[in-house]
């Protein structure tokens, strides 16, 4: 088995469900050992996370810190690295310049999910810097991929409720106003909609008329695939 270096520490309870259910999904596959999960928390400041998160401001500020946690996971002897965080995946460039072993990719990965599942037209939500800086419009325009996106309103109203997230706040209301939001998705032909928030899953898994698809699960999915390939 392969050693994952996690870059982790964005969203605590995130990171953990991330952590479980790659162990978990190991041991359906592979009983022969548990698998070698290494995670480092990046120290980041709360306000930088805020910044980010509700105005979409200072990113450049997360480069630092997520370098140097990648080359910390390395030197601690990951055979290679995931950070699930959709956001932050803007900077993973400068994370794979960083180091010499691979850095896997959750928008790459959630793509190639989507082409697997032939899906053409699918609805996101996600965070404002997600989509001010079109990490997945640019990966679906690559691919022939058509998408519906929240409005600006709405964009907004995530924000808070995101940031809610991060700091380990689930409140119902949170959840109702998601929930209207992919209501809006509803009768536009799509053939799912994605969560490209790694911290949405803890809001809504599931809908009772949309296919709904978690970028954290499709992305556990190819970590567990990285960890059992030999080496």
């Amino acid at each position: 088995m392969k050693t994952v270096g996690v870059i982790g520490g964005l969203g605590p309870e995130t990171t953990a469900e991330f952590y479980l259910d790659i162990i978990f999904s190991c041991q359906k596959k592979d009983k022969t050992a548990r698998p070698a999960v290494i995670i480092s928390s990046v120290p980041l400041p709360y306000q930088i996370e805020e910044d980010l998160i509700l105005r979409s401001g200072g990113m450049e500020r997360y480069i630092p810190y997520l370098k140097a946690e990648a080359q910390r996971l390395e030197k601690a002897g990951a055979d290679f690295i995931v950070m699930p965080c959709n956001s932050l995946h803007v900077f993973i460039d400068e994370i794979r310049s960083a180091v010499s072993v691979p850095v896997l990719s959750i928008v790459e990965e959630t793509i190639k999910f989507l082409k697997r599942e032939k899906m053409k037209k699918v609805g996101i939500v996600s965070t404002s810097a997600t989509i001010k800086n079109k990490l997945y419009e640019n990966a679906f325009a690559k691919n022939g991929i058509e998408y519906v996106a929240p409005n600006e309103l709405q964009q907004a109203k995530m924000g808070r409720f995101i940031l809610n997230l991060v700091l380990g706040q689930q409140r119902n209301k949170d959840r109702e106003e998601l929930i209207d939001i992919i209501n809006e998705f509803d009768g536009k032909n799509l053939d799912c909609v994605i969560l490209a928030c790694t911290d949405l899953q803890l809001l809504i898994p599931s809908h009772k008329n949309l296919e709904i698809f978690d970028t954290m699960k499709i992305f556990a999915d190819a970590t567990v695939r990285e960890i059992l390939t030999q080496t």
